[in-house]
């Protein structure tokens, strides 16, 4: 039986950096520019930011007030602020559940960027290759089950590593090492891009708003998006708040966390989009982007090798950061509720991950199953009773305290009611939209 103290962050800036890489991942450098391009640009990023603002933050900030008020896990957490056999709790083993899934499908697709750092670094995507290399790459990559797993198998071993280390040895000490590279990584790639003759073009598709092009479609992609973003519902940042020390303040980490996760999606695209249309690629090229048309696009670059490299050396950064998050909310689950060692449970578990990802690598189906539960059933879910959680059950002035004596002080009537009533209702719609019933009363093209 464990009997080591419970974890805390150094600072709240230790917090701030952790929680921004464990929102920080694939969702913003991977699937935000080709969600923004099947969307129009503009128009869906600004509904986005309106929705971040107005339900992704006040989610957030709630979800971080259970980790730090109860100081345990996202099932403990429950049992603390309501009572030990409260109803509730099951949203905390859905956010168990959802991190399990994730992490196995998520490592699969982490692997496909450790590949493809390697081929950067060998010169695959560097000029005077064949566009059609990348496609035979990825296609021998995604064609051999054996070749994912091994990539897979190494991914993992890297995330347990970290959260085997501990809150400040590991995730914290790694997240300030991550995030800055992440940053400084995003920040080259965006002068290098920004240098290219069809950045204006790039520019003018992400930023002047097409209005024409709103849709119920778009707007409810752009809610998606902003659970997917900032890992919402899975319990990854109440288990981050859970570490927070009593003085640290949630309102301000939180939008720290949200502007800095929503800002490294924006470099995302000021990096992506001028690419595109200097190399004349499809802006909708859905989830291809990032794998293989981009890296065709490296190709016809003269510094193709170093752009490729700093590319997928950010994309394994940010996937990391968001992989030991994952981890760790099943790692505190089990540390907190049963008192297992903190070495024992992040190996055990991240085995266990691996062998559910293997399956993924073998099967397409099952990928789209495991991906389909958790970002169409559990993620929307656990958000949604999370919001009704601390909107309705959770006493007011636990909440009303961590506003009093802030710049915030003013806001917490604004944030009670999105929590209560804004956050749901639209919760809702992304889940009603996730069962297909909008398909059914808007027809396939709303």
């Amino acid at each position: 039986m464990s009997t080591e103290p419970r974890g805390h962050w150094k600072s709240r800036f230790g917090f701030i950096l952790a929680a921004a890489g464990g929102a920080v991942g694939l969702g913003n450098i991977w699937r935000f520019p080709y969600i923004v391009g099947e969307n129009g640009g503009s128009a869906f990023l600004i509904v986005y930011l309106l929705l971040i603002l107005f339900l992704g933050l006040p989610v957030l900030i709630g979800e971080v007030l259970l980790g730090k008020a109860s100081q345990r896990d996202p099932v403990g957490a429950f049992k603390e602020l309501d009572h030990p056999k409260s109803p509730w709790q099951t949203i905390g083993f859905m956010g168990v559940l959802a991190a399990f899934v994730i992490l196995s499908f998520y490592s699969v697709v982490a692997g496909w960027c450790i590949e493809f750092l390697w081929k950067a670094v060998s010169g695959a995507f560097g000029p005077g290759n064949s566009p059609d290399s990348v496609k035979q790459i990825f296609g021998e990559l995604t064609g051999s089950p054996v070749l994912q797993s091994w990539y897979h198998g190494i991914f993992m071993v890297m995330t347990v590593g970290i959260v085997f280390a501990g809150v400040q040895k590991g995730l914290q000490r790694w997240c300030e090492i991550l995030m800055p590279a992440l940053l400084i990584i995003l920040v080259l790639l965006m002068v290098f891009s920004l240098s290219q003759k069809g950045a204006g073009e790039g520019l003018k598709f992400l930023l002047k708003p097409d209005f024409s092009k709103l849709s119920p479609k778009v707007i409810l992609d752009a809610m998606g998006q902003c659970f997917f973003s900032l890992s919402l519902g899975m319990g990854a940042m109440l288990t981050y708040g859970s570490y927070l020390r009593k003085e640290d303040g949630v309102v301000s980490a939180a939008a720290w966390v949200v502007a800095m996760d929503t800002a490294i999606a924006l470099l995302a695209g000021f990096v992506i989009f001028p690419i595109v249309f200097s190399f004349n690629v499809e802006p909708g090229a859905g989830p291809g982007l990032v794998f293989v048309t981009l890296p065709a696009a490296f190709q016809q670059m003269p510094a193709g090798t170093i752009v490729s490299i700093g590319f997928f050396g950010l994309l394994l950064a940010a996937a990391l950061t968001s992989a030991i998050s994952l981890l760790e909310v099943i790692t505190a689950y089990f540390v907190d509720e049963f008192k297992m060692p903190r070495h024992m449970a992040s190996i055990m578990f991240g085995v266990v991950c691996f062998l559910i990802g293997v399956g993924c690598a073998y099967s397409d189906k099952y990928f789209g199953f495991l991906d389909n539960l958790a970002s169409n059933y559990l993620l929307p879910l656990g958000a949604l009773f999370i919001s009704l959680f601390v909107g309705w059950k959770l006493k007011p002035e636990i909440a009303k305290a961590e506003f009093e004596g802030t710049v915030y002080a003013r806001l917490f009537g604004i944030w009670l009611i999105c929590v209560r009533v804004v956050a749901p209702v639209l919760i809702a719609l992304v889940f009603l939209n996730a069962t297909g019933l909008f398909a059914k009363l808007f027809g396939e093209g709303s």
